[in-house]
């Protein structure tokens, strides 16, 4: 196994992120290090709930590009539109498109958790439509296919981009509670729990108390 993969799921046990994730296919994460997904200029969707490793196993997998020699390149979806859009206003897009393209892995992160600026998805669109059949690409995502016309807010140019992404595509769809927030879930409000799949931690029973039970068993033995 890649030593980049065993750290990986090293971390996902330490965060009991594949007890709560049972879809999380191990040997298809394994076979996607295999890189094969790359020369065969494939996208990988990493779909699920915040706090679920989406984020963990694309730069994992774009670790092991790096050590076989591939070009990666990793960002946000936000500063990617953001870099696109301010090229476009200096007159550099066709450049700072062909930049995006050099790379053999783009790595796109974080599709739908910020609202994408007008004029924001068709920017998108050339970059991938560029990149369509010329270069793999990874994208993680908290909203199903089916929203994201609405993350672009168009859902012709949300239409057109999913045609190309999932032409050649790996869906990898992950379900379970956020680790991050997992320990506190009692303090989050119930409708943003349930949203969020956030379940909080079991209780662990109390231990057993050795020897004879006290006689005046009070609030103050209660306590202690």
């Amino acid at each position: 196994m890649p030593s980049t993969l065993v750290w990986l799921f090293h971390r996902l046990r330490r965060r009991n992120l594949e007890p709560a994730s049972p879809s999380l296919d191990r040997n298809r994460i394994l076979a996607l290090a295999e890189l094969k997904f790359i020369d065969r200029t494939e996208v990988v969707h990493f779909i699920g709930p915040p706090g679920t490793g989406k984020s963990h196993l694309s730069v994992a997998l774009g670790v092991e590009a790096v050590k076989a020699g591939r070009s990666v390149h990793f960002l946000t979806l936000a500063d990617l539109v953001g870099s696109l859009a301010k090229a476009e206003r200096e007159g550099t897009l066709r450049e700072k498109i062909r930049f995006y393209c050099r790379f053999a892995l783009l790595i796109v992160d974080e599709i739908g958790y910020l609202p994408v600026v007008p004029g924001g998805g068709n920017l998108f669109f050339q970059l991938v439509n560029a990149r369509y059949e010329r270069g793999a690409m990874i994208l993680t995502s908290n909203r199903g296919f089916a929203e994201w016309g609405e993350v672009f807010g168009d859902p012709v140019v949300a239409t057109a981009l999913l045609d190309r992404l999932l032409h050649h595509a790996v869906v990898v769809q992950i379900e379970g509670a956020s680790y991050r927030l997992r320990q506190h879930a009692d303090l989050v409000p119930e409708h943003i729990r349930s949203k969020a799949l956030i379940h909080p931690p079991p209780v662990a029973p109390l231990p057993k108390r050795r020897g004879r039970p006290p006689r005046d068993v009070g609030v103050t033995a209660e306590i202690a």
